[in-house]
């Protein structure tokens, strides 16, 4: 009995070990927040932070609980309060989903701002080491390999932005549809708008799967030929 007081006190948790686990959580949500905020991302540095520190307080809270009322006989468990911490966070990570035609996006930062909180859980339980190497692996995850994405999906992915200006809206709008059922292409995020006795038509297309810059190239050309178009212009779009 003795030797079981004497290991719990050792592991009993101290200010100054708090303070660790605190800054220790926010430089992890920080790192992850700083990259998402800079490919413009809906979270950024200060939400992954705000994630990372409030799963860390969670879990030196349980610790001291547990702490707390194991002398008086009570047998709490530490993992519960932080079990409710991952799921819980969910909703945080369902409001960086957006949809965008048929398309979503924000799914990996809704990702990341889960395994930001599993980063928090694990430095606030004193794993400190095993967070900051988490930390380390998701900026692989996220920097290296989406560089390592892009260069594998270049020639199987072409996403682009169109203006179109015409005069004839709906004879106009026919000819986008059928050059792009032609050429494979989907449609989405259609926008008319008119100005004075011209009508532009902004869309972007999805030229997704083989040869995708090859079909863009003739989709454009097709469309800036196409006398029923004053004028076209694209760009691509990112991912």
């Amino acid at each position: 009995m003795g030797t079981e007081v004497l290991d719990l006190a050792a592991l009993e948790v101290g200010p100054l070990e708090i303070i660790l686990r605190l800054l220790c959580a926010m430089l992890a949500g920080a790192i992850i927040g700083t990259e998402r905020e800079y490919t413009h991302r809906p979270a950024g540095m200060r939400t992954h932070m705000l994630v990372a520190l409030g799963a860390c307080v969670v879990m030196v809270t349980s610790q001291m609980i547990f702490f707390q009322y194991r002398p008086y006989g009570a047998t709490p468990d530490p993992a519960r309060l932080s079990a409710q911490v991952i799921t819980g966070v969910g909703f945080l990570g369902a409001g960086t989903i957006m949809r965008e035609g048929p398309s979503i996006k924000g799914l990996t930062t809704a990702a990341s701002v889960w395994a930001v909180a599993c980063l928090g859980i694990a430095i606030g339980a004193g794993y400190h080491g095993l967070g900051l190497a988490g930390t380390a692996c998701m900026m692989i995850i996220l920097v290296l390999f989406e560089w390592l994405q892009k260069k594998l999906m270049h020639s199987r992915y072409s996403l682009h932005m169109f203006s179109v200006s015409c005069k004839n809206i709906v004879e106009t709008l026919e000819v986008i549809k059928k050059l792009a059922a032609q050429h494979d292409a989907t449609l989405n995020a259609i926008q008319v708008d008119q100005t004075d006795d011209e009508f532009e038509i902004s869309f972007k297309a999805d030229f997704s799967g083989r040869y995708a810059d090859e079909r863009m190239h003739k989709f454009f050309v097709e469309l800036t030929e196409d006398p029923r178009t004053d004028s076209v212009k694209t760009e691509k779009s990112r991912i």
